[in-house]
């Protein structure tokens, strides 16, 4: 109650009573403005003004809404004036060949001779790939297929196979020189340091820089020339990485035998501290047979403290494999070696509480994992 009293006196203080006096033709009126008539007055002039506020802001966010919704439709229609556009070009740039051609046989069967003169050339390069022949075989397949079609058909089938088989060489070709690279990066190395110095890959279609060029001197048109080129160039790539990939250490250098210590630090088995283990351990029998891991060329025979009797092979490029704490040696230094052939055999010379194998692998003069090899050696095996 005492608050409601409180408010009503600080109403009445806000709007007291009004006396309002009006003088018209000699007579005087006088009027009574009570505060609760200047309370709903107010009270109107409030709900005016907020009536007018939210109306405004309604109005706005409606313009500013569909600023927005008309800046959308106005892109889209862009994208699809663009895309009609491209298509249209597309369209005319056919028909222009075509009314220049005349529709004539003999020229499209021209430019379809010289393509598969281009063809010719790229498959060449291609034959005798692993995974090559899979690969191209559906798109050769439905070539082949169409020769029951009419004759126009039968030349718009082998137009529209050229392309076909083209794609397919280029998605082979990347995708092998991409199974190569990713090869040489689990091993840890860099694919680009295994490349051809100064870049140069050799093949008579990746020769010229330019594709007007190589356009020119296949005489097709300039896009097809371009695509030729680019299936050769991964092509040429991945021929030059799976070379060097060969001559890598990613063999296994035993068979059978489980892994028993890994790469990195370790307790000592000598002083049960820890310490950096420079390689992989693989535990065997007595003379297991003991394997290179890639070819090169034997760099020492011999004792080396802590390893005993040991076999190390340049393999080239700074890579060097060590097989260490063997009971025999049956390699010389300067004697080339194969992947896979035997070295010696596993025993438990130098620093060793047993018989295994110590191997380790060097990349211009230090360790590195040797684990990262063989898993690149396995993966490199999968991808065929």
């Amino acid at each position: 109650m005492q608050r409601l009293a409180r408010l009503r006196r600080s109403l009445e203080d806000l709007f007291p009573e009004r006396h309002l006096y009006v003088r018209s033709g000699g007579e005087m009126k006088a009027f009574v403005l009570t505060a609760r008539k200047q309370m709903a007055a107010a009270g109107i002039v409030a709900g005016a003004a907020l009536w007018m506020g939210v109306s405004t802001a309604a109005m706005l966010v409606n313009v500013f809404s569909a600023s927005a919704a008309d800046r959308e439709i106005a892109r889209t229609q862009a994208k699809y004036e663009r895309w009609i556009a491209d298509r249209q070009a597309r369209l005319n740039s056919a028909v222009a060949q075509l009314n220049a051609s005349s529709g004539s046989t003999d020229d499209i069967a021209t430019t379809i001779e010289k393509r598969h003169a281009a063809l010719a050339l790229l498959l060449t390069d291609m034959k005798g790939a692993p995974g090559a022949a899979e690969a191209l075989t559906p798109a050769i397949t439905r070539a082949l297929s169409a020769q029951d079609a009419p004759p126009a058909r039968r030349v718009e089938m082998v137009r529209i196979s050229q392309e076909q088989l083209l794609d397919a060489a280029d998605t082979f070709a990347k995708s092998r020189a991409d199974r190569v690279r990713l090869a040489f990066r689990l091993a840890g190395l860099t694919p680009a340091a295994y490349m051809p110095k100064g870049g140069s890959l050799g093949g008579p279609l990746i020769e010229s820089k330019d594709p007007r060029a190589l356009a020119a001197v296949l005489d097709v048109d300039e896009s097809f020339a371009q695509r030729v080129q680019h299936a050769a160039t991964d092509l040429s790539e991945a021929r030059a990485l799976t070379a060097a990939v060969e001559k890598l250490p990613l063999a296994r250098p035993t068979a059978g035998t489980p892994q028993t210590s890994r790469f990195g630090v370790r307790f000592d088995p000598f002083t049960r501290r820890p310490a950096f283990h420079s390689g992989l351990d693989f535990s065997g029998a007595h003379m297991t047979p003991i394997y290179a891991t890639g070819p090169g060329v034997v760099s020492f025979t011999g004792v080396r403290s802590g390893y005993g009797n040991t076999v190390e092979i340049d393999h080239g490029r700074g890579l060097k494999t060590r097989y260490a704490h063997l009971q025999a040696i049956g390699v010389r230094v300067g004697q080339p070696v194969g992947v896979g052939q035997r070295i010696g055999g596993m025993g438990s010379t130098g620093r060793s509480t047993g018989t295994h194998l110590h191997y380790e692998v060097w990349v211009n003069g230090r360790a590195q994992n040797p684990d990262r090899f063989l898993k690149a050696g396995a993966y490199v095996l999968q991808a065929g």
